[in-house]
């Protein structure tokens, strides 16, 4: 073979490599050692856990794989602890953590106020803490290293002016929310009454949370169906409950009923293209996640403080947007773990 032909698995590593140093990162074993150094690689394993609200739910599985995609890329190992979905077991896997030895630590907490005591614990014994997507506590009373997270007032009102445009904004439409102490359901829920403010002609028929559990939500759909002969369009905190209802909605014969979500989550990129979902919008787990993973390296490897001078307090993630005419693309990133 050519020795100057790259097989195109080289050649993917070597475009995030590219990627990854752009942000001032390193990567894979086929960089040069020097410059994996410089950039803040490990000789030696990292040890980092992780835990986000529920690997039950899309967004968290892909989290996790894209935090252990790019662990491998900056050698760090990640323990998982998994959120379960329930507040109470995520306390007492975020408890276990704390009594743990690790070099960093990230967390997306399923409720805020709930994880503040075992997180001081880790901050106190010198371990940077990345939260991720929901805040943990009040940034002004648990001293993480950064918190990286979408705009999530952004997100519900972009979709949810995407879908007062498809029903001509007048009509009815009900909002099924995710945990009611996720600051990110918080933010999606301020998004949609910031924009349901500007359409008189709209009624919202109901708020109920359906706490990202798809089980609960088609119990809740099916309730709504019976009640409301009438429902224009409904927005969903995230894709799976979008897609539990949808499948509620097809078994009743209610498939006129536009439906918008949040996360872009494969299958939902899906929905948005053959026409099940009206719209979603990118909540990118997979740059939260592996951002986390830079963060922590950079404040390990290279003394890299949390604030001013270092990494930001807080770090908007940004996502589109999603669709049919960008679904796809969103799709290749997704695959490739960049947003």
């Amino acid at each position: 073979m050519d020795d100057h032909v790259i097989p195109p698995a080289n050649r993917r590593a070597l475009l995030l490599a590219a990627i990854a140093a752009g942000a001032g990162a390193s990567v894979l074993g086929s960089v040069d050692p020097a410059a994996a150094a410089e950039m803040g690689r490990s000789d030696k394993p990292l040890r980092a856990a992780f835990s986000n609200a529920g690997l039950q739910a899309t967004w968290c599985a892909q989290g996790k794989a894209a935090a252990e995609y790019w662990g491998r890329m900056y050698n760090v190992d990640v323990t998982w602890f998994d959120g379960e979905l329930n507040a109470t077991r995520q306390r007492g896997a975020i408890d276990n953590m704390a009594s743990q030895k690790w070099d960093f630590v990230a967390i997306q907490a399923f409720g805020i106020g709930t994880l503040t005591a075992p997180v001081r614990k880790m901050i106190d014994a010198g371990v940077p803490v990345i939260d991720m997507d929901t805040l943990i506590a009040p940034l002004d009373q648990v001293n993480v290293h950064s918190f990286l997270a979408p705009d999530n007032e952004f997100m519900g009102a972009s979709v949810t002016q995407a879908l007062m445009d498809a029903i001509g904004g007048e009509g009815t439409v009900i909002m099924t929310q995710g945990a009611l102490g996720h600051t990110g359901a918080q933010g999606r829920a301020r998004g949609f009454e910031s924009v349901l403010k500007r359409f008189p002609k709209v009624e919202v028929l109901d708020t109920q949370p359906g706490d990202w559990d798809v089980t609960k939500v088609a119990r809740i759909w099916d309730t709504h169906l019976t009640k409301y002969p009438k429902i224009s369009a409904a927005y969903f905190h995230n894709d799976d409950m979008a897609l539990a209802a949808h499948n509620v909605m097809k078994a009743r014969g209610r498939t006129d009923i536009k439906i918008g979500g949040c996360d872009a989550m494969p299958p939902a990129l899906a929905a948005v293209g053959d026409g099940r979902m009206h719209a979603t919008v990118r909540n990118p787990s997979c740059r939260i996640h592996g951002g986390a993973i830079v963060a922590g390296v950079a404040a390990v490897m290279m003394g890299e403080k949390g604030g001013e001078g270092g990494i930001p307090k807080s770090v908007v993630t940004d996502g589109p947007v999603v669709t049919k005419a960008n679904a796809a693309g969103m799709a290749w990133m997704e695959r490739n773990f960049l947003i």
